[in-house]
């Protein structure tokens, strides 16, 4: 929000995409901690003028109690019709007995701009936390990431009232964004998958459109330029046929094998995730029924690296064959503005579907009463309520963190035998000076330079990408972006103090820039501009992961995704999404895990039929193919 000063008033403009709102009033200003002010209004005119269609335009109320350590806090949405040149009154500033009201428009991102409106308020539900203390939602969504998302909006498009809670002050998770000295970086992976018109693994495209909103992308012609031993080179085309040529050009030898396993990911992606047949098989194993030379199996290897973190061996047939496939059926296809508008056109959708989300929301844990999810806490003591809850935490952190011991499910126990977490990374932001890059340079590269037995090692392997070589717009004029990140563990970090953490950081970043220095680009150390390093410690704080992890990883040798878990728990009323749960990490899987976990919502609060009797068949069946594991 803008505000600007005139004799008697201040002027304020608001932006919220599909309309503009000019409004003039007089402001109380109070000084809010280290966030700025709170502006008041005592008068009252706003004029609204409608840029398209009508459409509801949302308000969020903010209490604030006079006896909070807290700015604010937040609680229902109203809502009100905006039509050409209706003057909507404001409401007057209220004193209550234990606070004051006050009203913010819901922005597109939910951390809004401020506006007061004439609508009856039900004082009582604000300060019972928005669920009024009886379930008023249908869902809480513990994370704002995107299988959280898809999962909220997917029941918010099926008539759900659904609150998403969000730590962060944006949403996205490890798929969001920030903003430092004209960049804007991407959190976590730039390679995005899910984003094509065509097929039935686009589901982030889907999962927009069901909420009414599309986004312009970019075809990347390369997925992945692979940089091995042996001074091997294999850039993964686009085009299945290119792609296929180029590797067997390198292995002619193989030809027929390679085709094989290829193929059986390219024919099969969709019908892995239905056909029984491939839940217990990983890709490693299958690759080797085909191939021989152990040079195409560790190539393999590096492929399936991207996609879980581990060799193929441990990776799911079906994740491999999600991402092996639609990379050249859909292909590659980054967001203009960068990834962080997907979780920010999701979250524009909720609202525009009645639904909530709330920012600096911290979900300290989960209330269970009589063996049933009810509702969560957040760290500022506020409760809010709903007939679900959804956690889109990792498991760790919702089964070791939200949940007290006494509520531990005994069918825990078993995920934590057969997965661990896997590593975090260190990743490091760079702008540099255009020019320090080759002429038609790919967007995404896969660095392991001297010896195939350190790709799974800390600091082994390295992923590079340069997202403005597909959008320029991301950066500075005659800047890019270097996105860089390397595996590596907490337990690297710990028991540093900040000095010797902050040169660690300097350390181990240099050595890594010096190797991408020495292999793509020379001189790229003294073209940065920017330079931000991020550790695993980095991960956990500002993603609440537990550990910094991306996910879960198998202790040994997997059965396929026999052991991975559905959305639904041992717990009555909660569920999981997200990279914990079944199908697993990559963007693919947690929107499908997302869609699983909106239609067993739907079901379970009476918004889509079911079946008690094959839900519950369905559901031990379920419980005996993980105990396979």
């Amino acid at each position: 929000m803008q505000l600007g000063s005139s004799s008697n008033c201040k002027t304020g403009s608001m932006n919220m995409g599909f309309q503009n709102s000019q409004f003039l009033l007089d402001f109380k200003t109070t000084q809010v901690g280290n966030l700025g002010f709170l502006y008041e209004p005592r008068c009252t005119k706003v004029r609204n003028s409608c840029l398209g269609s009508l459409k509801p335009l949302n308000y969020s109320v903010f209490y604030e109690p006079k006896w909070s350590k807290r700015n604010f806090s937040c609680s229902k949405v109203l809502k009100t019709q905006n039509y050409a040149q209706r003057e909507v009154g404001f409401l007057e500033r209220v004193e209550k007995k234990k606070g004051l009201l006050s009203f913010r428009v819901k922005s597109l991102m939910g951390v809004g701009n401020l506006v007061e409106k004439d609508d009856v308020v039900d004082e009582k539900a604000v300060a019972d936390g928005g669920g009024g203390g009886g379930g008023g939602y249908d869902a809480i969504v513990i994370g704002s990431g995107i299988g959280g998302l898809v999962a909220a909006t997917q029941l918010a498009v099926k008539g759900a009232k659904v609150l998403v809670l969000e730590k962060y002050v944006i949403p996205g998770g490890s798929s969001g964004f920030y903003e430092r000295d004209g960049y804007t970086f991407d959190v976590g992976s730039s390679v995005m998958f899910g984003f094509s018109d065509k097929g039935n693994l686009n589901l982030i495209t889907q999962a927009l459109a069901a909420v009414g909103c599309k986004m312009e992308v970019i075809p990347d012609p390369t997925t992945v330029h692979f940089h091995l031993p042996n001074n091997l080179s294999v850039q993964v085309h686009r085009g299945y046929e290119d792609f296929i040529s180029e590797l067997t050009s390198k292995f002619p030898h193989e030809k027929e094998g390679i085709l094989k396993f290829y193929n059986e990911c390219w024919k099969k992606a969709v019908e892995c995730l239905t056909l029984a047949y491939y839940l217990p098989q990983n890709a490693g194993a299958i690759a080797r029924n085909f191939i021989k030379d152990p040079e195409v199996l560790a190539f393999i290897d590096a492929e399936c690296f991207i996609v879980s973190t581990v060799s193929a061996l441990q990776t799911p047939m079906i994740n491999a064959s999600m991402v092996l496939c639609d990379r050249h059926f859909g292909g590659i296809n980054y967001p203009v503005g960068g990834v962080g508008g997907i979780a920010t056109s999701l979250a524009k959708g909720l609202v525009d579907y009645g639904s909530e989300i709330l920012y600096r929301a911290n979900v300290t844990s989960i209330i269970v009463d009589d063996g049933k999810a009810v509702g969560v806490r957040l760290s500022d003591g506020r409760e809010f309520f709903a007939k679900t809850v959804i956690s889109n935490a990792t498991r760790w952190d919702t089964f070791g963190k939200l949940l007290k011991k006494q509520d531990l499910p005994k069918e825990e126990e078993n995920f934590q035998k057969v997965y661990v977490k896997a590593p975090s990374f260190l990743s490091i932001h760079m702008g540099v000076r255009a020019e320090v890059l080759p002429p038609d340079t790919d967007c995404h590269h896969f660095v392991l330079e001297d010896d195939w037995k350190n790709l799974e090692e800390p600091y082994g392997s390295i992923f590079l990408s340069i997202p403005t070589i597909l959008d320029s717009s991301l950066a500075p004029e005659g800047r890019h972006i270097l996105h860089i990140f390397t595996t590596s563990s907490i337990e690297d970090w710990q028991g540093l103090s900040t000095k010797e953490y902050e040169a660690k950081k300097e350390l181990v970043a240099d050595k890594i820039i010096s190797r991408l220095e020495k292999k793509l680009f020379p001189g790229l150390k003294s073209s940065i501009e920017f330079k931000e390093v991020g550790t695993p410690k980095t991960h956990r704080r500002y993603l609440a992961r537990d550990s910094g992890t991306y996910g879960p990883m198998p202790r040994n040798v997997p059965k396929g995704l026999l052991g991975m878990p559905f959305n639904t728990t041992a717990i009555n009323g909660l569920y999981c999404v997200g990279d914990s749960c079944f199908p697993g990490q990559g963007v693919i899987a947690v929107a499908f895990s997302g869609v699983m976990c909106a239609h067993r919502v739907a079901a379970d609060v009476g918004l889509e039929k079911k079946s008690p009797v094959l839900d519950a068949g369905l559901l031990g069946v379920l419980g005996w193919l993980r105990s396979l594991a």
